[in-house]
């Protein structure tokens, strides 16, 4: 069965609009990487107030998410958003799993 997930990451004060923009323009081969690895569902939120951003997505059983650090588009993606959020010396995103606590559907 698929699994919905969700995480906090944190964007540098002043970048929403170009957080906005570059993903308004998300290269066609990062997305078809994402729905090679079983990634679907994909959204992400913005709070204004704090500069964190909350995003969910939903993942196949046979999901390789795990594999998408190693490719070379997540990586260039990786290095593309560096300058406008807080990441790690590898400038990946600094990622905060989140538990969910309710769901209605």
């Amino acid at each position: 069965m698929p699994e919905r997930i969700a995480f906090r990451m944190v964007l540098n004060p002043g970048q929403a609009a170009e957080y906005r923009k570059r993903h308004d323009a998300i290269w066609p081969e990062l997305r078809e990487a994402l729905h090679r690895a079983g990634v679907s569902d994909y959204s992400i939120w913005l709070d204004p107030e704090t500069d964190h951003l909350f995003a969910t997505l939903v993942r196949a059983d046979d999901h390789a998410m795990d594999a998408l650090p190693q490719t070379e588009v997540n990586r260039r993606w990786w290095d593309f958003m560096a300058d406008i959020m807080q990441v790690t010396d590898r400038n990946e995103p600094l990622v905060v799993p989140l538990q969910q606590v309710f769901h209605m559907e």
